[in-house]
């Protein structure tokens, strides 16, 4: 078995506090072979059954890319209309996007019945296909943040739409949508706790 020392494990302390949902990117493109190089990595993940359920989409056509971010400036505007107030101006502040200047965009989906695995370890929980996809994703976001290079999830969308532009078979399941690249700057705080949105608190923990 493979043991860790003392200073991997502060090491990589360091890399889970610094790990940030980037929003502000500079436009330098990754070097060739490196989203591949990334993708690899998300591939090592655990996933139910060894299903492996993850699916990769890059949107690389100007075309594709500006429908996707007309679909994202449509619903933040809706989301936008749910708050009132210092929280709306608030809201309205914040960068919520890096479609403009990423140079990788890449959606990540699941396929809810894939014939890899047989079926193992899904038949009581399905939804275990989708959670192995999330940790098929965090995975490449550690690998891309121990190489300087950023993610931001954008969940402002609607994966129907999404789904429609992008052409992906009916039956999956979009996870997640992102914009890929160097970040303009790095923190160890979330860019929402900097702005005063929220702050991370303590886990909550039950024992029974």
């Amino acid at each position: 078995m493979k043991n860790f020392d003392q200073h991997f494990r502060e090491e990589f302390l360091d890399l889970l506090t610094w790990r940030r949902d980037v929003r502000h990117f500079k436009t330098d493109p990754l070097p060739d072979g490196k989203m591949e190089e990334l993708i690899n990595y998300a591939n090592m993940a655990p996933s139910v059954g060894l299903s492996q359920p993850w699916r990769f989409v890059e949107v690389s056509s100007s075309e594709s890319r500006a429908k996707v971010l007309k679909v994202f400036e449509s619903e933040n505007d809706k989301a936008l209309n749910d708050y009132h107030g210092e929280k709306a101006k608030l809201y309205a502040s914040l960068k919520l996007s890096g479609m403009k200047e990423a140079p990788i965009q890449l959606a990540v989906y699941c396929d809810p019945d894939p014939e890899k695995g047989a079926g193992l370890g899904r038949k009581t929980m399905p939804e275990t296909l989708a959670y192995s996809c999330t940790m098929a994703i965090h995975t490449m976001w550690l690998a891309a943040r121990a190489q300087g290079i950023g993610l931001g999830w954008v969940s402002i969308i609607d994966p129907d739409k999404i789904n429609t532009i992008l052409d992906v078979p009916a039956d999956w399941q979009l996870i997640g949508y992102f914009c890929i690249g160097y970040p303009v700057y790095v923190d160890d705080k979330p860019e929402l706790e900097r702005k005063g949105w929220e702050a991370r608190e303590a886990p909550v923990i039950l024992r029974k």
